[in-house]
């Protein structure tokens, strides 16, 4: 298979939101044909505007696309999308590659592979992380599973979407390593809300504090570029307090199937419950701050 290139290719994408849009802009940019779908239409807009191809379905897209990229909210989103009569794989090409860049389930990326091959196509579960920011700035770390050939072929868009793009293994490994991201991201952002709840509690500057410990053994993506929001009372979400709870539980019913118990995983996800339950389940993961405020 010959590598997908600008010229001439069509690249379907579904799923225009916070991180989609971002992400597909950056295939625009590079001069991609671009077809896309998302439930809301006002979401796609800003690339409708630039020359992207409005669908109005999975099946709609699908046909003449070379390769399709699929970032979505839950793994039943996945499912339908990519799944049955009406979904992409029933409706695409032999021989196009399905890219679901979605955090979602590692056993669903391999069902969702086997019903490619029974198709000719080939697939790929390549989940992100470095929320809105790296979306934006094509700074993603993107895990990859599946197809080693699909992975060859479609490795140029990747790398218009990100700055660490890392082959795993087959089919469900992109997934996996994916919940090994966000188990250390649950249980670091409680460490940086207690930091900074400390802080503030001590009579400290949490602002200066961070000047100190940013770049220190406690330094972390979520510190440098989380802690300010918190601080400033920004709760936007680069990643929504309702995806992540949806991750950790896929984290958790993977790791009880593994016989794996993860203590510190489980009480992240008990308090981001509480977040939502609270009616802040469309705030951004650094919301949890709420919680020490007594917000």
């Amino acid at each position: 298979m010959n590598a997908v290139t600008p010229s001439d290719t069509v690249i379907g994408f579904v799923g225009t939101g916070v991180m989609g849009c971002s992400m597909a802009g950056h295939l625009l940019d590079a001069g991609y044909q671009l077809r896309v779908f998302n439930r809301t239409r006002a979401k796609a807009e800003p690339l409708l505007e630039r020359g992207a191809t409005w669908c109005e379905s999975a099946a709609e897209l699908a046909p003449p696309c070379h390769a399709i990229i699929t970032i979505v909210g839950f793994p039943q989103d996945v499912e339908q999308v990519c799944l049955g009569d009406e979904g992409l794989i029933a409706n695409g090409a032999a021989g196009a590659i399905l890219i679901d860049m979605t955090t979602s389930r590692p056993d669903l990326a391999v069902r969702i592979n086997e019903a490619a091959h029974a198709r000719e196509m080939l697939t790929l579960d390549a989940p992100v992380s470095g929320g809105d920011v790296g979306a934006r700035e094509a700074r993603l770390s993107i895990m990859v599973g599946g197809d080693r050939e699909a992975f060859d072929a479609a490795r140029p868009l990747l790398d218009l979407m990100g700055a660490n793009v890392v082959y795993q293994g087959v089919a469900g490994c992109g997934q996996h390593t994916k919940m090994c991201n966000q188990i250390a991201i649950a249980a670091g952002m409680m460490g940086v809300c207690e930091a900074m709840a400390y802080a503030r509690q001590s009579g400290l500057d949490p602002e200066t504090v961070l000047q100190s410990i940013g770049s220190g053994a406690a330094g972390s993506w979520s510190l440098s570029n989380l802690a300010p929001r918190m601080l400033a009372g920004n709760f936007d979400p680069g990643f929504y307090v309702k995806h992540f709870i949806k991750d950790m539980r896929i984290a958790i019913e993977s790791a009880q199937a593994m016989g794996l118990d993860l203590p510190g995983l489980e009480l992240a996800e008990k308090l981001y419950e509480k977040l939502a339950a609270d009616g802040h389940e469309d705030d951004g993961t650094q919301a949890l701050f709420r919680l020490y405020e007594g917000d």
